[in-house]
């Protein structure tokens, strides 16, 4: 596999990326595949659409199978994170007083939109996730009127690894609706809808999945995309898409619904490419690499006096992010230190006040101690 790897990431000697959690590395054949659209386009324009059309398709069975979904109907594509938790929050028939539970941890993303039904008197309730029991810290501030609880699988600043079959149980035992944000997750570990018997996942192609910005899945189960009223119309949300002279139309029975006019094919070529990868390496495999470089990173951490965890080593409790801090230094010392690893090709992330890494199942950080010394001398 080493071989193969190499072939897929031939990363500039001068780098060291560690920020798969902020955007990911394409492999080689995303950029092949990119290149290859990109001639097609220029030689043969869309004479070739239905080729076209058994890729999207491709990529929805990619995506069902990476989130362990029933069927594909369940999938549909959409712009990012944000715009696939706006269609939820803005399909949900509110009523005032109704609250929204999430943690105080979440990327703005999945605060704001939240924050955003406050004029419909939707009150947003944050909990702390820094206690001994994150998911009782949530479940605590549910009650009869909430209708959704939203949060991150892997918390995109500390790297906290939520318990999400825990909280989707208690959800479905007390008919509130659960959304995930799992950007921080999917391609990173293994996923399981059904498990976690989530109503709503959402999750941007950028990140752990390599793919190009522009580009997320927005999965909702039947039942619960039938709650949502649509906010976008066109021709490619009807049941009956292509065919343009019908007078008489409804929306798609399945998630395409929530798609309205003509979908990101470059996108789809990209992240379809992408994702064939971790089919190769096996899920399976991904998730005991990524497992294993932050372990390896968070046991560097605890070897180095003057450096400190913010990430939880507690199993189940990390994922591929690993953030930690130096105690000499105070926020500015830190946004310093940001700026000196990224002008010397460590390629991470200043967040939690603290400096962030997050490898991918191919990163190699065998010598991380050597090369923090070298470039922090």
């Amino acid at each position: 596999m080493s071989n193969m790897l190499a072939e897929e990431f031939p990363l500039d000697d001068n780098l060291i990326y560690l920020n798969h959690a902020a955007v990911g590395v394409w492999p080689r054949r995303t950029r092949d595949v990119v290149v290859a659209f990109a001639d097609e386009n220029m030689r043969r324009g869309a004479a070739d659409y239905p080729e076209w059309m058994k890729i999207e398709r491709e990529l929805r069975g990619r995506l069902k199978r990476l989130l362990g979904a029933d069927s594909v109907d369940d999938i549909a594509l959409s712009k990012n994170t944000s715009e696939a938790l706006s269609l939820i929050a803005y399909g949900l028939d509110w009523m005032s007083g109704d609250n929204v539970v999430s943690s105080n941890q979440e990327f703005p993303s999945n605060r704001i939109v939240w924050e955003s039904l406050h004029s419909q008197g939707v009150a947003l309730r944050q909990a702390d996730i820094s206690l001994d029991d994150p998911e009782a810290a949530m479940m605590n501030l549910c009650d009869e009127r909430t209708r959704l609880l939203s949060i991150s699988s892997v918390q995109y600043g500390t790297g906290l690894r939520m318990d999400l079959n825990r909280l989707g149980r208690f959800c479905r035992d007390n008919g509130i609706l659960f959304c995930v944000d799992a950007i921080q997750s999917l391609g990173a570990l293994q996923f399981d809808v059904e498990a976690c018997q989530a109503d709503f996942v959402v999750a941007d192609g950028h990140k752990w999945m390599l793919g190009p910005e522009g580009l997320a899945v927005f999965y909702s189960r039947a039942e619960a995309r039938n709650l949502l009223k649509l906010q976008q119309y066109g021709w490619h949300m009807v049941e009956r898409a292509g065919d343009f002279d019908a007078m008489e139309w409804r929306p798609a029975s399945s998630a395409r619904r929530f798609e309205p006019g003509s979908p990101n094919m470059l996108g789809i070529y990209a992240l379809n490419a992408s994702l064939s990868l971790f089919e190769d390496v096996g899920m399976d495999k991904v998730e005991e690499a990524v497992l294993g470089r932050a372990e390896a990173l968070m046991s560097w951490v605890d070897s180095e006096s003057q450096l400190e965890l913010i990430t939880s080593d507690q199993t189940g409790r990390y994922a591929g992010i690993v953030t930690f801090r130096d105690k000499r230094l105070d926020v500015q010392g830190h946004a310093a230190l940001y700026r000196k690893l990224m002008a010397a090709g460590l390629i991470c992330a200043h967040r939690a006040g603290g400096i962030r890494f997050a490898p991918h199942f191919y990163s190699d950080v065998s010598d991380i101690a050597g090369q923090w010394q070298k470039l922090t001398a």
